[in-house]
């Protein structure tokens, strides 16, 4: 269950995210919260572009999996996340619906997503190695670590629709490009974030390889080299398509990639249940075992020392690289 955090220092959060458990980020800003609401206007069409529906017109509960070692509490309520990180424009809108109650709009469902930056690198882990070959995070190789990039949460409306600006994510060692979200509920915004209530659904949001594949040759994603983890190859995503969280998508121009991305999605969830964000495919993508990740000479003294205590075994690992 999602609580309320009165110590936001930046010592206890990254204390906490090491052990597991997670606590409200420091200093956030409340730039952001006036885009908190998603837009109306063509909603409907939003919803049937991005149904995960059978041909009954049943909708589906979404495969719930793991969050992954990177989750950070108290993300800021906004719609733009991108916080001046470059990449490929993503428009993202994410219908809430419950499937245990014929697939009505899950309105005031709060929505979170987080994901890593053009070059593999997470807010508030930014020593953690993306694997491949990398620039550093910051062009003066300082490690912020306190950043709230590519993080933020969304207020779902009458219709269960939320809208974020963000990029596509760029990718790491060993998991292929993905978005990680959650469904939350019973909660309030409360000084710019959303506290309280439960998570209903923890979750994944995947890129098809093509489309994947051609936004990496652009720049700033071309910087990072190395193995990219297609689809079929990652240790999380099952191959089922939209329900198991496979985004479709539409180029804001049809021949030029940089020009940005629609993605839509539905979320079936179930309204009444909790979720630990424990779900299937491991720990989600921590480096593998061995990769360079400790923190570098001058990094906060609490900052983590490489990977996140939760790394996959080696199994995981290597069958997700292979």
């Amino acid at each position: 269950m999602t609580g309320k955090h009165s110590d936001k220092s930046l010592t206890r959060r990254r204390a906490l995210a090491v052990g597991g458990g997670v606590a409200g980020a420091g200093g956030l800003a409340l730039a952001g919260y006036q885009g908190a609401f998603a837009d109306e206007v063509g909603d409907a069409a939003t919803a049937a572009a991005s149904s995960t529906s059978s041909s009954s017109g049943t909708c589906v509960l979404m495969s719930s999996v793991t969050e992954g070692p990177y989750y950070l509490d108290g993300a800021l309520v906004r719609k733009d996340i991108t916080e001046g990180k470059a990449g490929v424009p993503l428009t993202l809108r994410i219908t809430v619906q419950d499937t245990t109650e014929s697939c009505a709009p899950v309105a005031g469902a709060a929505v979170e997503i987080w994901h890593c930056d053009a070059w593999g690198y997470y807010s508030g882990y930014t020593t953690a190695n993306p694997g491949g070959s990398a620039p550093a995070e910051s062009e003066d190789g300082s490690t912020a670590n306190d950043q709230t990039y590519l993080r933020g949460y969304q207020i779902a409306n009458a219709s269960g629709v939320v809208k974020f600006e963000t990029i596509v994510p760029g990718w790491y060692t060993p998991r292929t490009c993905h978005i990680h979200v959650k469904v939350h509920t019973g909660g309030e915004k409360e000084d710019g974030t959303y506290e309280g209530g439960k998570v209903n659904y923890t979750g994944q949001l995947f890129f098809d390889d093509d489309v994947a594949e051609a936004i990496f040759e652009l720049e700033p994603y071309a910087k990072h080299t190395g193995s990219y983890t297609k689809l079929d190859d990652d240790m999380v995503y099952d191959g089922g398509g939209a329900s198991s969280g496979l985004l479709t998508l539409k180029p804001v121009h049809k021949s030029d990639p940089s020009k940005g991305y629609k993605g839509f999605i539905t979320l079936g969830i179930d309204a009444d249940a909790e979720n630990d964000g424990a779900g299937s495919g491991g720990d989600g993508g921590t480096p593998p075992s061995g990769a360079p990740g400790d923190a570098p000479s001058g990094a906060p003294s609490d900052a983590p020392s490489g990977a996140p205590s939760d790394a996959p075994s080696a199994s995981a690992s290597e069958s997700a690289s292979s």
